[in-house]
């Protein structure tokens, strides 16, 4: 199919895309409808670049526009023919340059391919979902429709009951009038004796219908609560897990309450049916009435059935949360912190008639040093609509904080389990009493077990324990979780992980970059899904340096300050610098790639592809850039004004195209300044920025002669970044980085000494041989052990 006819089928969002990119009038849309698929034959990129092909088909559209032309006239179309006439004069300006019509077509045929592939991805990720959706949507489906069958029940047994009334008045009529008249005759006495016998037999079978008809009923709300409470109720709360822990799922309750009120009202609605019973057996009963023998067992199964949705209808809706925390279920002494409890059995008459009150560890566990707290704040709220933008029952508890009891947890029989800080596990009780013509039932809700610190340089390791746990754990009241803690398989894991980043930064991780993480974790192998990793190689609150502070120091560097790139899907980051070798290396001089740092917490470099003389590539690795570097200047103006010096000391920025082959400045062009040199509000910084200076292949780095160097003084440390002399020898006179001999990133390296300094200034290409910068070391796990001893390093020096 030809690409213009692929456009006109896409989809309202696609074709609105299209209208926009033709909303101006550098190429008219009813030319490119009218000649399509001449238009689509020709070779524009060819006539870009070359004049005289160019002229050939800037002729040979305008003959096509005059045959257009003449085929409206033919179909007496007038206003075609005005806009057609139009469009070939506007066309005349590019007489003297038809190249610049042939680019001009060029680009907006390059924007429509850019459409399609766009509504393609989109119509495949859409096919990957479907499947799950179109099963979740016909379940529920399929339970709407039982729910609109329950209401329909309901309906008719109202109609069942008035038509027993109207029966059971009917021979109570005839059966009064029977008693008050002297009827002498035998044979008439008898007559009237047999319809009313006949009556009574038809009210009897009308009774025996009715409660046949009511346990129906009943079978089918106790089916129905079956799937609320031990199917819909659990997954939500099960979503509700995974919502907590940066899982996209739904979480609304909207739905639920819906069906739970749905089943409720017509619990109800039996409750007055049978009351409905009893009181016309009251006025009229027999010997063997089945209303009589019936109704108490049918009148409990309700109240049963009730009670059960009631006590499961009551949800903690949102999980307690602090504002200024990574994330809910982490709470931390005397800060305030919000939750939210809902009713999912809306009846408006109970507005603000129910109060909640919160308690904290009712059951809590006899293990030794467990803490105990207790509640502060309002701790007492009325169920309200006001409080919920869908109008349901809900009371928002906003201002709680846990205070620590004094006496000291686990008495008598306490358990010698050791668990730290961050691996208690504590659940918040809530309490509240429904009643309601007649029901009264008590009702408790229990939130999601919470992490509560008292320092806020506990958080890093809390999170890390609530990740945990709502990954695996479907008991959301097992506060013993972490006394033997399960490990994770890597399916799990790697879905949990990605989901740091798409809560975050609403871009998850791609397979690559989970393919990565993998190598890491357990090396190369053919298949994951049996891999598993373990809670103390994930995070243990003793060992600071684990695969969790790695990467959660990656996720808080992204979410403050390179946001956008990752969104865009401008940063690799998760790969290795053996993959990241063999990807560059097939590539074109100038291309380069972002990643993170493996062995710096929180640190982002990048690579980039040199020639040497022989014509191979070479890989060059800059230092990983850390938060000092990137609260200073967005990482993106660092990748617009990186230099290296070249030969003859002239300055050369050799990123030139982000991997696999997008020019630079395309990339993160919208992300610049808009002013540029002086006029830079970062350029005082980039004055000041380390400027790096290769002696042919190899990249040196070296400390700047400070005025005090020619007395002796020797090499002063620089941390960051230091201004440069901006005389016209100041690229010569650059601050470049200080090695220190005992730095365990640059081992076997030494200091350079001030003879050597003014020899290499004098001539770099002395230096050539030299091996001066190691590789970033790679680390054999993730336990990453060496994190704890490297001292401050000056971002910006250039490893080889």
């Amino acid at each position: 199919m030809a690409q213009w006819d692929k456009l006109t089928e896409l989809s309202d969002a696609y074709t609105q895309q299209l209208h926009e990119l033709y909303d101006r009038d550098d190429f008219p849309m009813d030319v490119r409808h009218y000649l399509s698929v001449w238009i689509e034959k020709q070779d524009w990129q060819r006539a870009a670049r070359e004049h005289d092909i160019a002229m050939v088909l800037f002729q040979v559209l305008l003959e096509n526009l005059d045959n257009q032309h003449s085929r409206f006239v033919q179909e007496e179309s007038f206003l075609l023919q005005h806009n057609i006439r139009r469009y070939k004069q506007g066309f005349q300006r590019y007489l003297d340059d038809p190249c610049a019509l042939a680019n001009t077509i060029l680009w907006f045929l390059s924007k429509e391919k850019d459409i399609l592939q766009n509504a393609e991805l989109a119509e495949q990720v859409q096919l990957l979902c479907v499947e799950q959706e179109a099963m979740e949507t016909s379940s529920q489906h399929d339970l709407e429709r039982k729910m609109v069958g329950l209401r329909n029940e309901v309906q008719c047994m109202e109609h069942t009951i008035l038509c027993l009334e109207e029966q059971q008045d009917e021979f109570d009529f005839k059966y009064q009038t029977h008693k008050m008249e002297a009827v002498v005759d035998e044979a008439v006495k008898k007559d009237q004796m047999k319809v009313l016998q006949n009556l009574v037999n038809r009210l009897n079978d009308c009774r025996k219908g009715t409660l046949s008809d009511l346990k129906k009923l009943l079978d089918r709300t106790e089916d129905l609560i079956n799937i609320l409470v031990k199917k819909e109720l659990v997954e939500w709360q099960r979503r509700q897990q995974k919502a907590c822990i940066g899982s996209p799922d739904n979480v609304c309750l909207d739905q639920l309450e819906n069906w739970f009120t749905c089943v409720a009202v017509c619990l109800f609605h039996v409750r007055e049916f049978l009351g409905k019973l009893e009181e016309l057996v009251g006025k009229v009963s027999y010997e063997n009435d089945p209303v009589k023998a019936q109704k108490p067992a049918l009148l409990s199964r309700a109240d049963t059935l009730l009670k059960e949705l009631l006590k499961s209808s009551f949800v903690v809706e949102t999980q307690p949360s602090m504002p200024q925390g990574k994330g809910p279920l982490v709470l931390r002494t005397n800060v305030q912190f919000s939750v939210k409890t809902r009713l999912l059995v809306k009846f408006p008459e109970l507005n603000h008639s129910m109060k909640v009150n919160v308690s904290m560890d009712r059951e809590a566990p006899q293990i030794k040093g467990y803490r105990r707290f207790n509640v502060l704040g309002t701790k007492s709220k009325a169920l309200n609509m006001a409080e919920s933008q869908s109008g349901g029952m809900v009371a928002d508890f906003r201002h709680l904080n846990l205070k620590e009891q004094k006496s000291g947890g686990g008495g008598k029989g306490a358990s010698d389990i050791s668990l730290s800080v961050t691996e208690e596990l504590h659940i918040i009780y809530f309490e509240t009493k429904f009643e309601m013509k007649g029901v009264s039932v008590e009702l408790q809700a229990s939130s999601i077990p919470v992490v509560i610190i008292s320092n806020s340089s506990q958080q890093q390791s809390a999170w890390a324990s609530v990740l945990w746990f709502n990954m695996l754990s479907l008991d959301t009241n097992d506060v013993m979780f972490f006394a033997n803690t399960p490990p994770a398989t890597w399916p799990q894991f790697g879905e949990m992980l990605s989901w740091q980043f798409l809560s975050a930064t609403k871009r998850g991780l791609d397979e690559a970059q989970l393919e990565m993480i993998t190598h890491r974790l357990f090396g190369k192998k053919q298949n994951y899904d049996a891999c598993k990793v373990a809670w103390s190689k994930f995070s243990k609150e003793n060992l600071p340096d684990t695969f969790w502070v790695w990467f959660d120091g990656i996720l808080v560097m992204v979410k403050t300050y390179l946001e956008d790139l990752w969104r865009d899907g401008l940063i690799m980051g998760f790969v290795s610098k053996g993959k990241e070798k063999s990807l560059l290396k097939k590539k074109q001089r100038g291309t380069f790639l972002l990643r993170f740092s493996e062995s710096v917490i929180g640190g982002i470099t990048f690579s980039w592809v040199e020639t040497t003389i022989t014509g191979e590539p070479d890989i060059k690795t800059v230092q990983p850039f850390s938060k000092v570097d990137l609260c200073t200047i967005p990482f993106h103006e660092i990748i617009r004004n990186f230099q290296i010096l070249e030969a003859e000391n002239i300055p050369e920025n050799p990123l030139l195209y982000l991997y696999p082959n997008t020019p630079k400045d395309e990339a993160f062009g919208k992300y610049y300044s808009e002013k540029t040199g002086a006029d830079n509000p970062y350029f005082k910084y980039i004055k000041t920025k380390l400027v790096f200076v290769s002696a042919e292949n190899t990249l040196e780095a070296r400390s700047p002669m400070s005025s005090d160097m020619a007395q002796g003084e020797g090499l002063e440390p620089m941390n960051g970044m230091c201004e440069l002399n901006e005389s016209p020898h100041s690229l010569q006179q650059s601050l470049l980085e200080t090695y220190h001999p005992d730095d365990p990133m640059l081992s076997g390296s030494v200091a350079a000494t001030e003879e050597d300094l003014l020899t290499y200034l004098n001539n770099p290409n002395a230096f050539v041989d030299t091996d001066i910068l190691q590789e970033e070391p790679e680390l054999t796990d993730f336990s990453l052990s060496g994190f704890n001893c490297l001292p401050q390093q000056s971002c910006g020096s250039i490893f080889q």
